[in-house]
């Protein structure tokens, strides 16, 4: 199995928007490249019951596997599937029930590293949209 190269930058976009296209919430890219030496991109996401974090989780890894022919190199979560995470290496996907999302902030603890605005990853990744470069 041959896996196709992509930027971590690059990467990181299109995951967010497979999250986005199946209904994960409030979802950010930070790139913590500055910061830290066991990422590129973290790409968090918020959703409503552990229902469909476990649900986002599963189906963003078939996703990728299917897409790129990559396999996480770990995946790790809680016993109530309210925060799961999705290690690749370059990018780290966290996908978080919404009540551990606000507890936890994430993003308030990576204050210093810089955040991808939505128009943009939404752009950098439009080719691999399922619903034919629609935006919502």
């Amino acid at each position: 199995m041959e896996t196709k190269e992509i930027s971590s930058y690059k990467f990181a976009c299109v995951i967010a928007r497979f999250l986005d296209e199946k209904i994960a919430s409030n979802i950010s890219i930070l790139n913590i490249s500055s910061v830290s030496s066991f990422a590129d991109y973290f790409v968090i996401c918020s959703a409503q019951t552990s229902t469909q974090v476990k649900s986002l989780t599963e189906n963003l890894s078939e996703k990728i596997k299917t897409t790129f022919t990559r396999l996480p190199l770990g995946k790790e979560h809680d016993a109530k599937n309210r925060w799961n995470l999705i290690d690749y290496g370059d990018v780290v996907v966290h996908i978080l029930h919404q009540e551990e999302r606000e507890t936890y902030a994430i993003e308030k603890f990576w204050n210093h590293a810089f955040s991808i605005p939505r128009e943009t990853w939404l752009k950098e990744s439009v080719e691999y949209s399922e619903y034919e470069n629609i935006e919502r």
